[in-house]
């Protein structure tokens, strides 16, 4: 009698999954053949919205409430997903917050706890509860994450938001680090660094048009869509890209 490799169940949970490149990242992986989880943690209407779509494409979809910052929360996102789906074999720590432009010299330690809470410690903890049901060292069967950074930790944001950048330089910093430390146990963890992308979260900086503005400044002369970051997410995620790891490719148009 014949036998054949089973294949383990793809099941990706999307953080911020409820807007932007979160979104589009949740639709483009269903595509690809991804039962999707998708992370939000106010807007549950527009979650379920992104869910539907990943059900029109034939793959099963999730919608779990959770603020990243906050420990408990995490806990209880990926117990619901194990409860619902079992392990999970993909993360994107796509979840991030922005803030008003600021100099440093007239920014809070409110908005800087908030900056490190959402964009840092959120990104560290669903890494850690991803790692504990992946890595083959917890007797998982392997996947992949991949972390958003921003062209921002490149340029460091002057008299905008060096807060921001300085929260993804952390990440790049992040994703370098924990690729290397799980290589052997059958998780690659790589990051995609967009640059100005038309995507909603300039208007939650007090910025609604930003992109427009800056398009002239990106020498591909336009800014990026959120299908663009995702396409790279995506891929990074397949086995296409199963040689790479420890790496962060970015979405910039140059800049």
């Amino acid at each position: 009698m014949s036998t054949s490799a089973v294949t383990p169940t793809r099941i990706l949970l999307v953080t911020g999954g409820s807007r932007g490149i979160g979104a589009a990242t949740s639709v483009r992986a269903a595509r690809a053949g991804w039962d999707v989880a998708i992370n939000y943690t106010r807007d549950a209407t527009a979650a379920e919205a992104v869910a539907a779509e990943v059900r029109a494409l034939g793959r099963r979809a999730m919608v779990v409430q959770a603020d990243v910052a906050e420990e408990a929360q995490v806990l209880a996102m990926f117990a619901a997903v194990d409860a619902s789906w079992g392990r999970v074999t993909g993360l994107v720590n796509n979840a991030g917050v922005v803030d008003l432009p600021a100099r440093v010299d007239e920014m809070s330690i409110q908005r800087l706890q908030r900056m490190w809470a959402v964009n840092i410690t959120g990104s560290f903890l669903c890494a850690r509860e991803a790692l504990k049901r992946m890595s083959r060292r917890h007797g998982g069967p392997g996947g992949a994450i991949v972390n958003l950074s921003s062209a921002a930790a490149r340029l460091g944001s002057p008299n905008q938001y060096v807060d921001y950048a300085a929260s993804k330089g952390a990440i790049d910093t992040f994703t370098l680090g924990l690729a290397r430390e799980v290589a052997a146990e059958g998780v690659r963890v790589n990051g995609v660094r967009p640059g100005i992308i038309d995507t909603d979260i300039h208007a939650s900086g007090g910025q609604p048009d930003r992109a427009a503005q800056l398009a002239p400044s990106v020498p591909l002369q336009r800014a990026g869509t959120s299908e663009e970051v995702a396409a790279a997410i995506v891929w990074l995620l397949s086995d296409e890209a199963s040689y790479a790891t420890g790496t962060t490719i970015d979405v910039t148009g140059g800049r």
